[in-house]
């Protein structure tokens, strides 16, 4: 007992002098009991080298493992355990506070008992006590395996046999694996769970789960979320691939795509509206160029008429697993390749190209000073006509009409446009270099120097790419347009580089309606394309900027929304809260105005709001019987609404901003009667039919984007 007392003072520092009373046994047990935190320690960190399990950690006991089965238990101890072995290393009362922990010792003779100095050099210094006193047994749960009573303590073989080093890497470890066997306990107990049909908590969440497949449930602090697996994502996977040849603005085709989102099918379509060069495929695969024709793999399955047959018999399912139980094979229509135009696309050179690239090199253009004011970037026309004479020898008459030649073609345009083309001391410039110019958005960085197509021709090919576009990126009813996928598509990136065709068309040879209807158009295909670069505008200031500042340069001169919708198509009236009109005096782009105003317009104008009408696009031939359609349809939905009783007639405040279009408010209900169903006209003509007063309301404008 004295040699004990003074190895005890003199290893761990213990005072049995000082110790408060306590008596030589509580001192041997103390000792006894520090001993066996720090063995317990050092089995955790080294299990036995003959133990049989693969966990560094150790096996679970049995009675672990029916708290497993049974709840939550077994990864609450394990955090537990790796709390307990990081505090009792990273504290320095960790001896004092691992023996109030130990409350169960039985001695063993022929034991040793095992004290544990304090670290000396970063090691934990392991030390033999006498070997007269009983060696301490581990208690339940802590050793590495059931059956292992053996001394576990790995000693270094570099050390004396009165040493054991615990080496802080191996803690290291240690925490890693008891991480590892965390993330695995609470893989497996996943696999286990189920819900408890008596618990109104679980049945909530099973129900929870039905609408939007997910589940949510928290284990030992950790919230976890599972997504179940989908009935469709159960299903067996098709093999093979649907394709469909189609046209914009196709009924036939629109119920075919219907049919197959219905069914939750895939499907490649092929516009030939839109990847032209595709029809003569058709054309040598079906023997014609009616669309909608269907494709499983290589195999034709018929237009909509074998569609519906099939459908309508219930042998669709059965045709389907037959024709796309194997992959596709190389001889089915290809899916369009993304970043490829077709070939027979590739434009034609204008015959004045090679005289502008001679004139841009060669002419002296720099700023000059005229009318009191600086002009950039300009020359004079009879240097134009030096320059053409010298190098193309020809005389001055012929220059000077080779000049109204490019002025026409919209090359070149007078800094003020005073006249097209003149000899003389007049200054004239490049399109590409007056001030507004690069800042359109189908500008980019120089003029299309392709042979201009006709106008007309233009705006069908934009009809008809972008309600192909539509017909992909939208909703049925068209309200609600999903402008990230657009900007993802080929059809967008084909629509971009069509703009470029506007640079020089020619607008003076397009017709009322075909004006009408090109203008109309091309208003909302760019709205589509400002939402996209710039985003919906939120504020009356970002609305300034969205409708004035997004331009294209269309027939040599730039277009906003503004000036294509209150210059062009409102015969150049004031916008609203505005003083001035689109165009000034002297402007060109005042030849191109309609001369009147068709009031139907503004339900045919998307601006990308909740509260615009419906994005649509017209063709020349039925612009007028389109535009009452649209009207139709705006009025029917949310356009207006009577109250008999209040004797109110709530409208939409497009009606109000433009009211000089409209006429008067009684005569502005008059005409809407001629578009609204049956029930609110006689609603309507009730309130205007018997003398009474009628109230106008606005509704409140919603400017959230229609995405």
């Amino acid at each position: 007992m004295e040699l004990i007392k003074a190895d005890a003072q003199d290893k761990l520092g213990i005072n049995v002098a000082e110790a408060n009373g306590v008596a030589d046994g509580n001192l041997v047990k103390e000792i006894i009991q520090t001993g066996l935190a720090k063995e317990n320690l050092s089995k955790s960190v080294h299990p036995s080298p003959n133990s049989d399990s693969d966990d560094p950690a150790g096996d679970i006991k049995p009675a672990q493992k029916d708290q497993q089965e049974d709840g939550f238990c077994e990864i609450e101890m394990e955090e537990e355990k790796q709390d307990l072995a990081t505090e009792m290393l990273g504290s320095d009362d960790a001896v004092e506070r691992i023996t109030s922990t130990e409350s169960h010792v039985e001695k063993e003779e022929n034991g040793d008992i095992i004290a544990v100095s304090p670290e000396i050099n970063g090691y934990i210094q392991v030390i033999q006590p006498d070997i007269h006193l009983p060696k301490p047994e581990a208690p339940p749960g802590l050793s590495p395996s059931p059956q292992q009573n053996e001394d576990v303590v790995t000693r270094s073989k570099s050390l004396s046999n009165s040493f054991t080093v615990v080496d802080m890497p191996s803690i290291g470890k240690f925490i890693k694996d008891r991480s590892n066997s965390l993330s695995a306990s609470i893989s497996k107990r996943l696999s286990f769970f189920k819900f408890d049909e008596g618990d109104d908590y679980n049945m909530n969440h099973k129900a929870n789960s039905f609408h939007s497949g997910v589940t949510e449930f928290s284990i030992s602090g950790l919230k976890v979320t599972v997504k179940l697996k989908k009935d469709d994502e159960e299903e067996e996977q098709i093999k093979g691939r649907i394709s469909f040849f189609s046209r914009s603005n196709c009924r036939d085709c629109t119920a075919a795509r219907s049919f197959f989102r219905e069914r939750g099918l895939k499907f490649v379509e092929i516009n030939i509206d839109v990847y032209r060069q595709r029809e003569k495929e058709l054309i040598e695969r079906t023997g014609n160029s009616q669309v909608p024709q269907i494709f499983f793999n290589e195999k034709m399955f018929g237009g909509l008429v074998a569609l519906n047959s099939l459908r309508n018999s219930g042998g669709f399912e059965q045709r389907l697993k037959e024709l796309l139980e194997k992959k596709c094979s190389g001889k089915a229509p290809a899916p369009p390749v993304y970043g490829f135009d077709d070939h027979d696309e590739e434009e034609s050179t204008d015959e004045m190209v090679g005289k502008v690239r001679v004139l841009r090199q060669k002419l002296p253009i720099q700023d000059r000073l005229m009318k009191m004011k600086i002009v950039k970037n300009c020359f004079a026309g009879n240097e134009m006509i030096e320059v053409l004479i010298r190098h193309f020898d020809c005389g001055r008459k012929k220059a000077v009409e080779i000049g109204k030649q490019l002025a026409r073609k919209h090359f070149i345009h007078h800094v003020f446009g005073e006249n097209d083309f003149e000899d003389g001391n007049h200054y004239y410039r490049f399109i590409e270099h007056e001030p507004s110019i690069p800042n359109c958005y189908n500008f980019r960085g120089a003029t299309n120097d392709s042979e201009p197509k006709p106008a007309v021709v233009v705006g069908q090919r934009l009809n008809k790419i972008m309600s192909a576009i539509l017909e992909s990126y939208a909703s049925d009813d068209r309200r609600l347009v999903d402008y990230a996928g657009i900007i993802k598509s080929e059809e967008f990136r084909r629509y971009v580089n069509l703009a470029q065709e506007l640079h020089r068309v020619d607008l003076l040879k397009l017709s009322q309606d075909e004006k009408l209807a090109f203008f109309l158009n091309l208003h909302n295909a760019m709205v589509i394309h400002a939402v996209i670069r710039l985003g919906c505008p939120e504020g009356a200031f970002d609305r300034r900027y969205f409708y004035s500042d997004f331009q294209y340069i269309v027939g040599g001169s730039p277009y906003s929304l503004n000036t294509i919708k209150n210059g062009i198509l409102r015969s150049n009236r004031r916008s609203p809260y505005s003083l001035v009109k689109p165009f000034g005096p002297g402007d060109k782009r005042l030849e191109v105005v309609l001369p009147k105003v068709n009031p139907l317009i503004h339900f045919g104008l998307c601006n990308g709001t909740r509260s615009s009408p419906t994005v649509r696009f017209f063709t020349p031939q039925g612009i007028e019987a389109e535009l009452r359609c649209a009207t139709r349809e705006f009025f029917q939905s949310n356009g207006i609404e009577v109250d008999l009783e209040k004797r109110t007639v709530y409208l939409t405040r497009i009606i109000k901003w433009f009211s000089a279009d409209f006429g008067q408010e009684k005569e502005i209900l008059r005409w809407i009667i001629n578009y609204l169903e049956a029930t609110k006209a006689g609603l309507l003509m009730h309130l205007l039919g018997d003398g009474g007063p009628v109230n106008i309301v606005y509704h409140d404008y919603d400017w959230s984007i229609n995405a």
